[in-house]
């Protein structure tokens, strides 16, 4: 499959134009100020799977924003593959951090991407690997080397707990029938050391709302005497792990799947260093659960992160007041066989029991979702590894990933069918946070991959 190569390179500056143009639309899912963005953005995607080649593309209302589906059915007795992927992206906050405007992509060289890298809110999550797919397709079927049947499911509130999806994929299962389904939202281990991820964490997402007095209080005529939203908090959330850095909420480790010592060893042969670790996020030293490596800390236990706090004054200056009202937002990342509306359950007991009678507490979920693994021995898994064998010459690592997407536990649940989680991301593309981007090689070597998983999974389905 060369020509895959001759096309990417004949439609290089094209396909980079294109990704530039879907990353200047600020489709920000969570604040609605950017509604009419977000909007935009999937009148985009539906245009772009229109001009791919796909005979039918929806813009699928729900009670959020429209799910686009599109699809290519050239012979039903060919296995079908459903592409899932979102065109939201999370908030750009905070925008003094960035070295470019968010919404206004540049592509610069870096380091890690000598070839240059697009710095763009969405870059790689998720627009930028979304993306990758709609190009792969165009290509397989400009060259007349579609071999299976597809669906495109691509959403637009992942970034906010894929509210509607949901109710979206339980009303539409003979629609998005399927032999396996494929995202490409998570990352490899390095551009040199290819990998598939085959484990992703649950999440569970609260905000908490400790409030003591009535109104802001004068922290002189007062301080002392009544209780401090802002101090209380603050211990409360430090209660939650203990010297060793373990959760403490009762019932928490319940369900957690321990790994054997064979499986811990075989983890500890993907390449690591711990000092690049280090020196790529400028820490000293690594912080977590006592008796777990760093890469087991972030992949096979359970986490629990303040998100945000606030409180009181934080302008210029001084404001003397004890505040009314103390938040924080909370995740907790979970692992696989912890039910995440159990352990929202289990924090939110937690909470209000530990609560001083001084203040009042409220805990409100926001979203969460289930854990997943994958397993390695099916056709679908080999189909992915020897593509990735093909374009970069190496095998790829199996590897457990920290992060949480909700809805493929969701899939296999509702269609049956397993994910295959084939991400070219990088650790270091800073997703979340300012300065996101993803390398132009990254780019163009995820449309080279995946029309090679296309004709290994045909071959294999036979």
């Amino acid at each position: 499959m060369d020509s895959v190569k001759s096309y990417i390179k004949e439609h290089k500056q094209r396909f980079l134009d294109e990704l530039v143009e879907l990353l200047k639309i600020p489709s920000v899912s969570a604040d609605n100020a950017f509604k009419k963005d977000v909007l935009l953005t999937a009148d985009f995607v539906l245009e772009s799977l229109k001009k791919a080649g796909c005979d039918s593309v929806e813009l699928c209302e729900t009670d959020g924003y429209p799910i686009i589906y599109g699809e290519k059915i050239i012979n039903k007795d060919l296995p079908t593959v459903l592409v899932y992927g979102h065109y939201d992206v999370q908030p750009a906050d905070p925008i003094e951090l960035w070295t470019s405007p968010p919404f206004e992509p540049v592509i610069k060289k870096t380091e890690i991407h000598p070839e240059g890298a697009i710095f763009a809110r969405g870059a790689c999550d998720d627009k930028g690997q979304m993306y990758m797919h709609v190009k792969a397709f165009e290509y397989m079927i400009a060259s007349g080397n579609l071999p299976c049947n597809v669906k495109f499911m691509i959403e637009g509130e992942e970034e906010v707990g894929s509210v509607n999806l949901s109710a979206f994929v339980t009303k539409n299962q003979e629609k998005l029938k399927n032999d396996v389904i494929i995202i490409s939202d998570t990352g490899m281990i390095a551009n040199d050391i290819p990998s598939i991820t085959t484990g992703l964490r649950g999440l569970s997402y609260v905000e908490v709302e400790v409030t003591g007095p009535n109104r802001d209080l004068h922290s002189g005529l007062y301080g002392g005497a009544v209780a401090n939203p802002i101090n209380i908090l603050s211990k409360m959330i430090a209660s939650l792990h203990d010297e060793d850095n373990h959760i403490t909420i009762p019932g928490f480790y319940d369900a957690v799947q321990e790994l054997s010592t064979e499986e811990r060893a075989e983890m500890a042969k993907a390449p690591f260093s711990l000092e690049e670790y280090k020196k790529s996020i400028a820490i000293d030293d690594v912080h977590g659960e006592k008796g777990f490596s760093t890469n087991e800390r972030n992949s096979i236990r359970p986490t629990l992160d303040v998100n945000g706090i606030w409180g009181g004054y934080i302008g210029e200056g001084a404001k003397t007041v004890i505040a009314s009202k103390a938040y924080a937002k909370i995740s907790m990342r979970l692992v696989p066989n912890q039910d995440w509306k159990v352990i929202t359950e289990l924090f939110k007991n937690h909470f209000e029991n530990i609560a001083p009678k001084s203040v009042k507490v409220k805990v409100t979920p926001h979203h969460g979702g289930q854990g997943y693994v994958t397993p390695i021995d099916n056709i679908a898994y080999q189909a992915a590894s020897e593509a990735y064998e093909t374009t970069f010459g190496k095998t790829p690592i199996p590897q457990r990933s920290g992060g949480s997407i909700p809805i493929v536990a969701l899939f296999e649940k509702e269609l049956k069918s397993k994910t295959i989680l084939m991400g070219f991301g990088l650790n270091s593309d800073a997703i979340h946070s300012p300065n996101e981007h993803f390398g132009v090689w990254n780019y163009l070597k995820g449309i080279e991959t995946i029309p090679h998983f296309y004709a290994n999974f045909a071959k294999l389905s036979l």
